[in-house]
């Protein structure tokens, strides 16, 4: 009985396992050990069905993708044939360029080397019509010469006559004053028509101002150069026909650009700072003085010259307070006259003698000041050395041009006052000589009256 029922437990473990893996582990579950065995039965056929029925289909595929196995080896020696020719074909390619590029130089020789020396002309050619003035009138010019300087192949005839058109229009053109409408840029950025007038390659002006060629336009410089300058353009620009002078850059603008940066008098006065402005002033006041004193001097020279023509003494002039002075003492005697008419003669030098001293003294203070301002400008530039090096030269400008300034103003100021001060000096001794003279003329003659 123990055997039979171990024997009952294991076919019961079996059936459940076969329950496991087919459909009939959804069945209803056995009630008795007869039931259990025939859906054991039951799937176990199921099973045999269902594999042979994936085997059946696993054969059906197996030949399907053995066939499929067989194209893809054929495609692939095919290919590798392919590929191989193409390889063999590849290598006789480039052994029939470098064969035929050997012939191609052979063949080209010497004009090999003049088509590279065309594609230099026409790069060099483009680089001067990008910065020539003409290339305002006649604009796209350029564009034609970089293709025929960066093409790799041979130039046409059409390129080379192109290029050599090109180069007689430029030519031609820098020879000439031509007149026409154009564009130009005012300083403001504004675009505006108006009548251009060029001289060669080298000057551009419209309005009277001088133009500049940058971008492939004309635009008006922000600041123009020197009055005779400008005024040559306007009559420049205003003539028909015959002569007329103009200013020409012969640099293409380079010269013009220098001469609008030089400072003008106004900018240099104003580098000189406070020192500079006061040496101008004393410069000034210099100037009024010597106005005034040679005005006085000329007209005090002018009444004494018509006092000595004079019968009776006019207390107006020097010479007539002098003679007055002398007919005013008929009975003295000459110790007596003398004295009296060194006396008048003292009166009257203060002022024939006056600003002297302050002329004087305005000559030897401006080149003074001028010598102050050259130490503070050279002690600020050696601020700015200390602070920033001397790796830019125009943090130094400021203090040098201060230095340089204020001195070369002491010095306009000096000397023409030393000058000035010498001519009124020399005036004025003058006519205090002639006061002298007369003075001493009247003694002699008092003096001859009474030894008589």
């Amino acid at each position: 009985m123990m055997r039979l029922e171990q024997l009952r437990k294991r076919a019961l473990r079996a059936a459940l396992v076969l329950l496991v893996f087919t459909a009939a582990a959804e069945a209803q579950e056995p009630s008795t050990l007869d039931e259990l065995l025939d859906q054991a039965r039951t799937g176990s056929q199921e099973s045999r069905a269902l594999n042979k029925k994936r085997e059946a289909e696993f054969r059906a595929k197996k030949k399907e993708r053995q066939r499929l196995l067989r194209v893809a080896n054929a495609t692939r020696d095919r290919e590798e044939r392919r590929s191989d020719e193409l390889e063999a074909r590849f290598s006789e390619n480039e052994l029939a360029i470098i064969q035929l590029q050997e012939l191609l130089r052979n063949r080209l020789g010497n004009l090999g080397e003049l088509f590279g020396v065309v594609r230099q002309v026409a790069g060099d050619t483009r680089s001067l019509l990008d910065a020539s003035m003409t290339s305002a009138q006649f604009p796209d010019r350029s564009g034609p010469m970089g293709k025929l300087a960066e093409s790799p192949k041979l130039p046409d005839i059409e390129a080379l006559r192109g290029l050599w058109l090109t180069l007689l229009q430029e030519m031609t053109e820098s020879g000439k004053v031509v007149r026409y409408r154009g564009t130009v840029i005012r300083p403001d950025g504004e675009p505006v028509e108006s009548e251009v007038v060029r001289l060669g390659v080298f000057n551009a002006i419209a309005d009277g101002k001088f133009l500049r060629y940058q971008d492939g336009r004309l635009a008006e410089l922000p600041r123009q150069p020197a009055g005779r300058h400008t005024a040559a353009a306007g009559a420049f620009q205003d003539a028909t026909a015959g002569w007329v002078s103009m200013s020409v850059d012969p640099s293409r603008g380079s010269i013009l650009g220098l001469l609008v940066q030089a400072p003008t008098l106004s900018e240099r006065i104003a580098q000189g700072g406070a020192i500079g402005y006061i040496i101008i002033a004393l410069g000034l006041i210099g100037l009024a003085l010597v106005g005034f004193q040679f005005t006085s001097l000329m007209l005090t020279g002018r009444a004494m010259a018509v006092q000595r023509d004079a019968s009776s003494a006019n207390v107006g002039n020097p010479l007539g307070r002098v003679m007055a002075v002398y007919e005013a003492h008929p009975d003295a005697d000459t110790d007596t006259l003398e004295r009296r008419l060194d006396e008048s003669i003292l009166r009257d030098t203060p002022p024939l003698e006056r600003f002297l001293s302050t002329l004087r003294v305005l000559s030897v203070i401006a080149p003074l000041l001028g010598l102050l301002g050259t130490v503070t400008g050279m002690i600020e530039t050696f601020q700015q050395i200390t602070l920033f090096g001397t790796g830019d030269p125009k943090l130094m400008a400021g203090g040098i041009s201060e230095a340089l300034v204020t001195t070369m103003l002491g010095l306009m100021t000096a000397i023409p006052l030393v000058l000035l001060h010498s001519l009124l000096r020399d005036r004025s001794r003058g006519l205090i000589q002639v006061l002298e003279e007369q003075s001493a003329g009247l003694i002699a003659e008092r003096a001859e009256r009474e030894t008589a």
